[in-house]
């Protein structure tokens, strides 16, 4: 049976809801569900484009925590309040994933957990040991 480690993020939701911000199992990591929230503070407020910049960054700073890095991301998930904005999505997306390029999925949802938040976004990981 291969070792499982819960990564947490010290956000009080992940106590409240019960869930972690990151799972490893083995070589999988999977990321829950990231906003532009900072603690307290939402950054970006009515910019997708830099709410996905924040984002991607977050998770980035996840997966070293997890021991790998964006080039490990084989999947990228994002769910935007307004699918007709998708392009500023799509250019924060391939800042960071232009040449590695995983498998992505985007969707319009209703609403997220909050009115101001634009967009989330989840991965998965598979460490690839070349590229640690």
């Amino acid at each position: 049976m291969q070792k499982r480690i819960n990564i947490a993020s010290g956000a009080i939701w992940e106590e409240k809801v019960g869930y972690s911000r990151a799972v490893r199992v083995g070589n999988q990591i999977e990321v829950s569900g990231t906003t532009s929230v900072d603690g307290d503070t939402l950054v970006g407020k009515g910019d997708l484009y830099q709410q996905t910049i924040f984002i991607l960054q977050k998770i980035e700073r996840t997966l070293q925590q997890a021991e790998a890095s964006l080039h490990d991301v084989v999947r990228t998930r994002m769910y935007v309040t307004d699918i007709s904005q998708w392009e500023k999505a799509g250019k924060a997306h391939a800042e960071f994933f232009g040449n590695i390029k995983p498998a992505t999925t985007m969707v319009e949802v209703s609403k997220l957990i909050h009115p101001d938040l634009l967009i989330e976004i989840e991965v998965t990981a598979i460490i690839n040991k070349n590229h640690i």
